[in-house]
C-alpha cells in the first residue's frame, strides 16, 4: 500500500471532524461511523507493517519512523477511547449514562491500560519497571487524596444501589433539594431556596437518604402540634381529622391521620400526615394544612397557646363575636358594631351530608361555620364537580343577603357541622343604623366577585352596562335593605 502514513493521518483528521463537530447529530450513528474509522485504521496499519505491537518501521528514516510510532501510539488512545463509547452506549442504562461515574472511572481505567501498552509495545520501554515505579507513585498519591478516593468508591456504591437519581427530590442529612447532577466525587441537590448544596459522596453513602420522589405518585406531608395536657386526645384528635378532611388536594389513599405522638411534662405532641401526587404541592398543602388545624382546634375550643398558660374560658356571647372578627366581610366594623351584630346570631347544628344551599337559590342569610366541613360543588353536563371546601371561620351566603344575588353552587356539609346564621331582617335594621358598613361591604363583595368571576355569582342581565360593580351592588343593597339615600350619602 502507497503512502500508509498519509492515509493513516488522513482516518484519524476525519475522526477528529467527526468527534468535534458532532456528525451526523444521532450517537449511536456517530459512534458506528468512528468504528468504522478504527476499523479502516486497524487494516492499513496491519496492511502496511505498522503493527501497533511492535515499533514502526523505517528506522533508516527517522522522520517517518516517527510518525509511525505516533500513528501506533493515536490507534492505541483512540481504540480506547471507542472501548468506552461503546460502554456507554450500548450497555449502560441511561440513568447511568447521565450520572456519568462509570463512563469517568471505566474510561480512566482503559486510557491507563492504553498508555501502559503504548510504552510497552510501541515505544519499548520497561514497563515492569514503569509498573513498580508507578505501583510506589500510587501508594503516595492514594496517601494524599485518601477522601478524594473515598467519593470515588462511595459514589460507585451510590451508583449501584441507585438509592435516587437525577431528577429526585431527597433529603440527606435534613437537607432537602433535588437532584441536578451525579459525579464521581459528589451529589448536587438544588434546594428549595433556590441554592445548589455540593453533598461529597461519602458523606451521602453513610447519611440517612429520604427519597421523596419514590414512589412517584405519593408525597407524604407531616405536622407536628403540641397541645395543652389538660385537652381531651379525643377532642384534638376529632379536630384534627375534620382539618385533614378540609382539604380536596389531599389524597384519599393512602389515607390521611392524625394520631397522639408522644408526652412531655408540659404538652402532648400531636401528628397530622397526609399525602400529595405532586411533589410541588407539599408547600402549599402543608400551609393550608396547618391553617385548617388552626381553625378547626379552635373551633373545638382547643387553642395553640403558650405551654403553661391556662386558656381563657370563652362564654357564648365571646365565642360569637370571636366568630364574626375571623370573617373578613366585618374587618371595618368596630368592636361595639361586632357586639351589636353577634346577638343577633343564631346557631344551627347540620348532621353530615346535609345540603346547606341548593343551585340558583337566593340564600337569605349569611351563614358563618363555627365547626365542620362543607362542600361547594357545581352542576355540570357530566355531573356534579367540587371546586371547594369550607371550614371553620368562612362564610357565605353575603351576595344573597346583600343584594338578593342567588347562589350557582351547592353546598352540603361532609362532616356534622356547627354554623351560625344572621338572617337578613336583622341585617336590614343593622345598616339603617350603619349604612357606611353597607358601602364597606359592597367594596368588598365586588372585590371577591372580581377574583371569583361569575362561577358563584353570576351578575344578572339587569345589571347596566355604565355602571361599575360596586355601583350596581349599591343600588341592589339600598333597594333590598330599603336604606335611605340621605343616610348612604353621609
Amino acid at each position: 500500500m502507497k503512502y500508509p502514513l498519509i492515509l493513516g493521518f488522513g482516518i484519524v483528521a476525519v475522526d477528529v471532524v467527526v468527534w468535534r463537530a458532532k456528525l451526523p447529530g444521532n450517537d449511536l450513528a456517530r459512534l458506528f461511523i468512528r468504528l468504522a474509522l478504527f476499523f479502516a485504521l486497524s487494516g492499513v496499519l496491519f496492511s502496511s507493517g505498522l503493527s501497533p505491537f511492535t515499533q514502526a518501521p523505517y528506522a533508516d528514516v527517522i522522520e517517518l519512523h516517527w510518525s509511525g510510532q505516533i500513528l501506533e501510539i493515536i490507534w492505541w488512545l483512540m481504540g480506547a477511547r471507542l472501548l468506552t463509547l461503546s460502554l456507554d452506549t450500548l450497555l449502560l442504562p441511561r440513568a447511568w449514562r447521565k450520572q456519568r461515574l462509570f463512563s469517568d472511572v471505566f474510561g480512566a481505567v482503559v486510557f491507563l491500560a492504553a498508555a501502559v501498552a503504548a510504552l510497552g509495545f510501541v515505544l519499548e520501554l520497561p514497563v515492569r519497571g514503569l509498573v513498580a515505579t508507578s505501583g510506589a507513585l500510587a501508594i503516595v498519591l492514594g496517601l494524599a487524596i485518601q477522601s478524594t478516593l473515598s467519593d470515588v468508591f462511595a459514589g460507585i456504591v451510590i451508583n449501584t444501589t441507585e438509592p435516587y437519581a437525577i431528577g429526585d427530590w431527597v433529603t440527606i442529612d435534613d437537607v432537602e433539594g433535588k437532584v441536578v447532577e451525579m459525579n464521581w466525587r459528589a451529589t448536587h441537590l438544588l434546594t428549595g431556596q433556590g441554592n445548589t448544596l455540593i453533598v461529597p459522596n461519602a458523606v451521602a453513602a453513610k447519611a440517612k437518604i429520604t427519597n421523596n420522589s419514590r414512589p412517584g405518585d405519593v408525597h407524604g406531608v407531616a405536622l407536628v402540634l403540641e397541645i395543652g395536657p389538660e385537652v381531651r386526645p379525643r377532642s384534638v384528635l376529632d379536630a384534627l381529622e375534620r382539618a385533614l378532611t378540609g382539604s380536596n388536594v389531599i389524597l384519599s389513599t393512602p389515607a390521611p391521620y392524625a394520631r397522639m405522638k408522644r408526652t412531655t411534662a408540659n404538652s402532648v405532641q400531636y401528628e397530622v400526615v397526609a399525602f400529595v401526587d405532586d411533589m410541588n404541592k407539599k408547600l402549599a398543602v402543608s400551609n393550608e394544612l396547618f391553617d385548617l388545624c388552626y381553625r378547626h382546634l379552635t373551633a373545638a375550643g382547643v387553642a395553640l397557646r403558650a405551654l403553661g398558660v391556662a386558656a381563657p374560658a370563652l362564654t357564648s356571647h365571646d365565642e360569637k363575636e370571636a366568630l364574626l372578627r375571623r370573617v373578613s366581610l366585618f374587618d371595618s366594623l368596630s368592636s361595639e358594631e361586632v357586639s351589636r351584630l353577634a346577638k343577633h346570631l343564631t346557631r344551627h347544628e347540620y348532621q353530615a351530608n346535609h345540603q346547606i344551599l341548593a343551585p340558583d337559590t337566593v340564600p337569605d342569610s349569611l351563614s358563618i361555620v363555627h365547626s365542620g366541613v362543607l362542600s361547594v360543588s357545581v352542576v355540570e353536563a357530566a355531573g356534579p364537580r367540587e371546586i371547594s371546601r369550607v371550614g371553620p371561620g368562612e362564610a357565605f351566603g353575603e351576595a344573597g343577603l346583600l343584594a338578593g344575588i342567588a347562589m350557582q353552587v351547592s353546598i352540603s356539609t361532609l362532616t356534622p357541622s356547627v354554623l351560625f346564621q344572621l338572617a337578613k331582617d336583622d341585617m336590614t335594621s343593622f345598616l339603617k343604623d350603619h349604612p357606611e358598613v353597607a358601602k364597606q361591604m359592597c367594596q368588598l363583595l365586588a372585590y371577591r366577585q372580581d377574583k371569583l368571576g361569575k362561577l358563584a355569582m353570576p351578575m344578572p342581565a339587569e345589571r347596566e352596562h355604565d355602571h361599575s360593580l360596586f355601583q350596581w351592588l349599591i343600588g341592589k343593597v339600598w333597594n333590598r335593605h330599603a336604606l335611605s339615600d340621605d343616610a348612604g350619602s353621609n
